[in-house]
C-alpha cells in the first residue's frame, strides 16, 4: 500500500521486493471504501490516507522509482481515477512509468473507456474473474483483459487469514486455460509458500498483499523492507519449485 507507513518507506519496500525476485509489484492507492480489500489492506489504506497520501502522490512515487524496480501495476478503485480524470490518469500513469492498472470495482461493461485510455497510453488493464463467474462471461472478461487475467481464488475479500479451497481453484484454473492463452495470476488468500506450491504449474503468477503488510505492520519503519523481503523471498522460491 503506497504511503503505509509513509512514502519513503514504501519506496524502500519496492526496492526490497524487486531485489527479492518479484517479477512485478502491485502498488495500492489508498481509498476510503476499498470494497475488495480485507482488514489488513483496508487498515493500511487508512493509515496512508491519514498521512494525506492520494493518487497524485502515488504517481509521483512511481516516477521516482522508474527503472529502479520490477514493473509496477497500480491497484486502485474507480472513484480516484474518475475524479482525477480518465485520460489524465492514463497519460500521467504512462509518463510515470507504470505498466498498468487494476480496478476491481469496475465491471467489464463499464470498463471500456478506461481500458481504451490505458491501451492508447501503452498500459495494461488486467481484469478479474471470480469463482462464481459463468464460463461465457469469464471468456469475455479474459478476452478484454490485457497483461494478464486476475483469478480471484475465493469469494469474499483479500486477506491472509485462510487459504483458498485448492480443489475448486485448480478446476477454475484448468477451465480458464481452455478459454484463454493469457497469463493467469491468482490472488486473494494466497499468503504462504505452501499456497504457492498448490498452484504452481496451473497459474503463471500469484498475487500476495496482506501477508506482506502483516510482515511489517506495527513495526519500526526502518525494519519494514527487510521484513517484507524475507516473506517475498520465500514466496519466490516456492514459485520455482516443481508442480505438486
Amino acid at each position: 500500500m503506497a504511503g503505509d507507513p509513509d512514502l519513503a518507506t514504501t519506496e524502500r519496500i519496492l526496492e526490497a521486493l524487486s531485489e527479492s525476485g518479484a517479477d512485478a509489484i502491485e502498488l495500492g492507492v489508498p481509498y476510503s471504501d476499498p470494497l475488495a480489500d480485507g482488514p489488513t489492506i483496508a487498515a493500511a489504506g487508512q493509515r496512508a490516507l491519514a498521512s494525506g497520501v492520494m493518487l497524485g502522490a502515488v504517481l509521483e512515487l512511481v516516477r521516482r522509482c522508474r527503472g529502479g524496480t520490477a514493473p509496477l501495476v497500480l491497484f486502485t478503485y474507480y472513484n480516484p481515477v474518475y475524479q482525477y480524470g480518465v485520460d489524465r490518469f492514463a497519460s500521467e500513469a504512462a509518463a510515470a512509468g507504470l505498466a498498468g492498472a487494476i480496478v476491481p470495482d469496475l465491471a467489464l461493461e463499464e470498463s471500456e473507456e478506461l481500458r481504451n485510455a490505458l491501451g492508447s497510453a501503452g498500459l495494461s488493464m488486467p481484469l478479474l474473474v471470480a469463482p462464481s463467474t459463468p464460463a461465457e462471461r469469464a471468456r469475455r472478461i479474459a478476452a478484454a483483459a490485457t497483461g494478464f487475467v486476475y483469478v480471484v481464488s475465493r469469494l469474499g475479500v483479500t486477506g491472509a487469514g485462510s487459504a483458498p479451497d485448492f480443489g475448486p481453484l485448480r478446476t477454475q484454473l484448468s477451465s480458464l486455460r481452455e478459454l484463454t492463452d493469457k497469463p493467469l495470476a491468482v490472488g486473494f488468500g494466497i499468503s504462504r509458500p505452501d499456497d504457492v506450491a498448490n498452484v504452481v504449474g496451473l497459474a503463471d503468477a500469484v498475487v500476495v498483499g496482506s501477508a506482506l503488510i502483516d510482515a511489517y505492520a506495527g513495526t519500526d519503519a526502518r525494519e519494514a523492507p527487510a521484513r517484507v523481503a524475507r516473506v517475498a523471498a520465500a514466496l519466490v522460491k516456492a514459485c520455482r519449485l516443481p508442480a505438486i
